[in-house]
C-alpha cells in the first residue's frame, strides 16, 4: 500500500467516524487487527453493535467505493467480527454490518452509507 492509498484511506475512516457521530453512533473501536484482518469501524446505536467497512475512493473510475466489498470480504468482516465480541467478551447482543462509500474529489467529500450490508 503506498502512502497515499495509506493516507486515503485514514482520511475517509475520519469523515466516515464524523458522519456516523453526527447520526448519533457512539464509536467504540477503529481499525481493530488481528493476524486476519482489520475491522475499520465498530460502533453502537441503539443498542446495536455495529461493524462498519469503509472504502474510500478519488474518482468513479475504478468504480463506486461500495462495489469493493465483495461476499468473501464480508465473510472475512463476519469472521473477525465474531473474532472481536470474543476478545472483548461482549454478550449476546444484536449485530449489523454496514459499509461507507466515501468518495473525495475535487475538494469535496460526498458520503454513501449503506445500512446492513450482506
Amino acid at each position: 500500500m503506498t502512502q497515499h492509498t495509506n493516507w486515503l484511506g485514514q482520511y475517509g475512516e475520519q469523515r466516515a467516524c464524523e458522519y456516523l457521530t453526527q447520526l448519533g453512533y457512539k464509536i467504540l473501536d477503529r481499525n481493530s487487527r488481528t493476524a486476519s484482518g482489520e475491522l475499520d469501524i465498530v460502533a453502537a446505536q441503539d443498542g446495536t453493535l455495529v461493524f462498519v467497512e469503509v472504502k474510500t475512493r478519488t474518482s468513479h473510475v475504478a468504480g463506486n467505493p461500495l462495489a469493493a466489498i465483495t461476499p468473501s470480504k464480508m465473510a472475512r468482516i463476519r469472521r473477525l467480527a465474531a473474532a472481536w465480541c470474543n476478545a472483548k467478551q461482549v454478550p449476546n447482543t444484536q449485530v449489523r454490518f454496514d459499509a461507507i462509500g466515501v468518495l473525495v474529489s475535487a475538494g469535496r467529500v460526498s458520503i454513501e452509507h449503506l445500512i446492513q450490508v450482506g
